[in-house]
């Protein structure tokens, strides 16, 4: 009986002090200031259409920074290692516009939608998509021709 009591308790205290943890904190609550909006991409996709296999493929993103200090780009990354990014490591002043290069290795066939994401001005980012549809060429550039092997025998 008396475990059953002490169960009692030790049950009542420990709802207790999940309620008196979960309650309304009454410390002040500081609300973050939005970050200035500093980046502004003049397109934020492109498609390379249809691209023969085994060929990598470019593009230049522009990018421009409408904010008043200067924009520095932490980090572009992209969404697996078939697409490469280049970026200058300098900060962009204010009103001043950049680059970012974007490469694709066109190895596998099919459909491809890639993200390449940027990071900047201390951990604010956006995105960059890159698609299209990657061909197989043929084994050869041109079919064999039977005559040539015809021609060959007939000369010996």
């Amino acid at each position: 009986m008396k475990k059953a009591a002490l169960l009692i308790i030790y049950g009542l205290l420990t709802v207790f002090t999940v309620c008196a943890q979960s309650g309304v904190s009454k410390s002040p609550t500081s609300v973050a200031a939005p970050k200035e909006e500093s980046l502004r991409l003049m397109e934020t996709s492109y498609s390379f259409g249809k691209i023969p296999q085994g060929r990598p493929v470019i593009h230049v993103f522009t990018i421009q920074n409408i904010g008043t200090t200067p924009l520095l780009l932490e980090n572009v990354q992209a969404s697996c290692g078939c697409t490469t990014p280049e970026w200058s490591r300098e900060p962009i002043a204010p009103g001043a516009e950049a680059s970012i290069k974007v490469g694709y290795n066109a190895y596998a066939d099919g459909h491809f939608n890639k993200t390449v994401t940027i990071l900047y001005n201390n951990g604010q980012t956006k995105a960059l998509i890159i698609s299209g549809e990657v061909y197989k060429l043929p084994a050869s550039a041109a079919p064999e021709n039977a005559s040539v092997q015809f021609l060959k025998q007939t000369n010996q």
